[in-house]
Formats: C-alpha cells, structure tokens, sequence
C-alpha cells in the first residue's frame, strides 16, 4: 500500500462551459459574476494583497475565498504569487487582463449606489 497521498481533485475547470454557446454575456458572466468575484477584483484594484488580507477586506469565508480566487486565477484575471517555501505567504493581484475588468466593475458599483438610494 502506498503512502502516497494524492492532491484533491479541484472544484474547477480551467474552461467553464458557457452556458448558452456563443453568448458573450454569459461567457462574461462565468468569468466575472456571482456574489464575490467583482468584489474580489475591486478590492485587488487597489494593491496586491495577502490571502489572509483579502478575507479580511471582503468578510468571506475562507472556503469561498479560495474557490473562486482559483477561478479567476484559471480564467486570468487574478496572479497568484506564493512567496517562499510552503506555507508559503500568497499574494494576490490583477493581470493586465484582469485590469480590463475594472471599467465595468466600476459601472457596476456606480449603477449599485444609484439602486441603493433608490430603493432605500
């Protein structure tokens, strides 16, 4: 028997399937949407942050924080950079592709204050 443990196998794929072929928003929407990924990257717009910080910043769980920092990784919109030997401190930020994001996340926060005020 062999004392080899084998790495768990990833909630992700580096390609999601796009839920309707051939849509742009949707290919968008697998990319960027959900509850936290925008977040994420308006927050990784500021600076490069720790994985610990980031959580910290967001309130999310660490789980969470994890999978969907691993997606955005896979879709190359976040660097992921692990500093040293492991455990080794991880320091998240944009790519240049993922700072091609923040034009929209920007409209989207400026349309989300205006719903705010608006519905109280």
């Amino acid at each position: 028997m062999s004392s080899i443990k084998k790495a768990p196998e990833s909630n992700y794929s580096s390609s999601r399937p796009n839920a309707v072929e051939g849509c742009p928003l949707t290919a968008a929407l697998a990319a960027i949407g959900g509850k936290w990924k925008m977040i994420i990257v308006y927050f990784l717009a500021e600076s490069p942050k720790h994985f610990a910080a980031l959580r910290k910043a967001i309130g999310i769980s660490q789980k969470v924080l994890t999978q969907q920092l691993n997606e955005l990784v896979s879709d190359g919109i976040v660097y992921r950079d692990a500093k040293g030997d492991v455990p080794a401190p991880v320091v998240y930020s944009l790519t240049e592709y993922g700072k091609s994001v923040l034009p929209l996340v920007e409209e989207v926060r400026v349309w989300g204050r205006t719903h705010m005020e608006r519905v109280g």
